[in-house]
């Protein structure tokens, strides 16, 4: 039976796409790069491209959606996504016409993995996250772009044996940055994004839960620094000791090739 594994191969305000499963096949949750970079992310991690059964939209930001049409296009690979994001995708030409996008509706079963997506509170149509259990049991998560962590989305990442969590900015550095005030009250409010501190109290609540690793996603390169985010969330979880309770890292802008096994 193949390992359980998460390949981060994007992350960030520049471009988002993590795919879930093995080189013997898997899922993308998202498509936020061009359809190129995304087939040479691919590669670096030994993933072939027909591993790629389904792609999985967590909303339509440019930065998660940037090269769905191309890419789904060119390799026939199917789409999912809630509904009213099915129907952004196919009015902002994210996708064309007669390119198959199937609307979620619960848990979806796709290279034998179950689908489950949660509500995310975000500035967009319908946000959403998604939990995923492998063929053999374990299960994992994704979780960014939210203002906060709803009550339904704890419980679509607790008990996750590995969970891509969002720590977007570093409160003081989004403050003093160069960023217009309306931008940085859009960041910091519930429909925004997470912060260092707000994903240190998350990460404490999964852990207390199950959880035995951590990926921090979807930093920004203006408003926080790898260090940062996992000095503040390292030392929201003092109760646990890293490396031995959990293990914990960040996930680059752009893939260097490595996965994570859970």
């Amino acid at each position: 039976m193949n390992l359980a594994r998460i390949y981060p191969l994007f992350s960030g305000s520049k471009g988002n796409a993590e795919f879930i499963g093995s080189p013997a096949g898997g899922i993308l949750i998202d498509c936020g790069v061009s359809a190129k970079r995304l087939l040479q992310a691919l590669e670096r991690c030994g993933i072939p491209i027909a591993a790629v059964q389904g792609v999985f939209i967590t909303h339509d930001h440019s930065d998660h959606v940037a090269g769905l049409r191309v890419f789904t296009k060119k390799y026939q690979i199917p789409v999912y996504a809630q509904p009213m994001t099915r129907q952004s995708l196919y009015h902002n030409r994210y996708l064309e016409p007669e390119q198959p996008c199937q609307a979620l509706n619960g848990v979806t079963e796709c290279a034998g993995i179950r689908v489950t997506p949660f509500t995310t509170s975000h500035d967009t149509i319908q946000s959403c996250g998604y939990r995923m259990e492998m063929p053999d049991g374990r299960t994992c998560a994704v979780c960014t772009d939210l203002g906060y962590v709803s009550d339904e989305a704890a419980i679509g990442i607790q008990g996750c044996d590995l969970v891509l969590l969002e720590a977007n900015y570093d409160q003081k550095m989004l403050r003093t940055g160069p960023y217009p005030a309306s931008l940085k009250l859009r960041i910091a409010s519930e429909v925004g994004h997470l912060s260092n501190d707000d994903c240190g109290d998350a990460a404490d609540m999964l852990l207390r839960s199950g959880t035995t690793r951590l990926i921090l996603g979807h930093l920004s390169q203006h408003n926080n620094l790898p260090e940062l985010a996992e000095r503040t969330v390292e030392q929201r979880l003092g109760n646990f000791q890293r490396g031995s309770d959990y293990l914990m890292q960040t996930a680059l802008p752009e893939t260097d090739g490595r996965m994570i096994g859970f």
